[in-house]
């Protein structure tokens, strides 16, 4: 089997892997991922045929140092390291690490993508480039003080959101990314009131966005929308366009 059926059946474990932070089946299953995707892609590209016995071919060492590859398991490692960030599961992210360079190398497919969460980088210009510093915070723990917090995490949600829609993860990072940005907003609207602007507006619009039960990108989108006055952040014409439009229902 080494049609889209088997494309399937291979993503649905590294789906779960990612979902729950688990980095055995997220090693057990990452190669078996690479495989299939770098053969579909040579397929539609006439430069491969199916094989006689069904079997997905091996990863030969040219087709290892493919761009398909690396970024394939850029992606795989971008998502399973910004699901684990939500969590603050640092060990899960080590571990990851540790087996993939006991199985490829330094430069295993998806070396790239670690190495945004592991850098200093002072001065981000990309979107990976603030994922990967608010992951790394994230995964240290580093929690900025009451006055500060609540940008912070509007910032970091906002630019997570934006990743994990350019993701072949899409759905398995939003699930988690809507229980983070729901327990982070619950508990400044518990306990860090006080640091929002213009609380006698925000507040209210804060909670009436956190009554919607269900963790998915639409609650995202609007919850980022309706708290960025809270958190001073004036957002542009596209922007807002951008989150109004993601946040509706049916």
């Amino acid at each position: 089997m080494t049609d889209m059926a088997e494309l399937q059946a291979r993503k649905k474990p590294i789906n779960l892997a990612i979902v729950h932070v688990d980095p055995e089946a997220f090693v057990a299953h990452f190669t078996g991922w690479l495989e299939i995707t770098s053969y579909i892609t040579a397929l539609r590209a006439g430069e491969a045929v199916p094989p006689a016995d069904g079997v997905t071919p091996k990863l030969d060492e040219d087709r290892l140092r493919s761009d398909t590859v690396k970024d394939v398991g850029n992606d795989a490692v971008f998502a399973f390291c910004m699901t684990a960030a939500l969590k603050a599961d640092k060990s899960a992210v080590d571990k990851v690490e540790t087996a993939l360079v006991e199985s490829y190398g330094k430069e295993f497919p998806g070396a790239n993508a670690l190495w945004y969460f592991r850098a200093n980088i002072d001065a981000p210009v990309s979107l990976e480039d603030f994922v990967g510093q608010a992951a790394k915070k994230m995964l240290t723990q580093d929690i900025p003080p009451p006055p500060l917090r609540a940008k912070e995490n509007w910032n970091a949600g906002l630019r997570f959101f934006e990743k994990a829609r350019k993701s072949n993860f899409v759905h398995e990072i939003m699930y988690p990314l809507a229980k983070w940005h729901r327990e982070r907003w619950s508990e400044t609207a518990e306990k860090g009131i006080a640091f929002l602007h213009h609380i006698e507006d925000n507040v209210p619009v804060l909670r009436e966005a956190l009554e919607d039960p269900r963790n998915d990108e639409s609650f995202i989108a609007n919850l980022l929308l309706k708290t960025a006055p809270a958190v001073d952040m004036e957002l542009a014409d596209d922007m807002q366009g951008y989150l109004r439009s993601l946040g509706r229902r049916g």
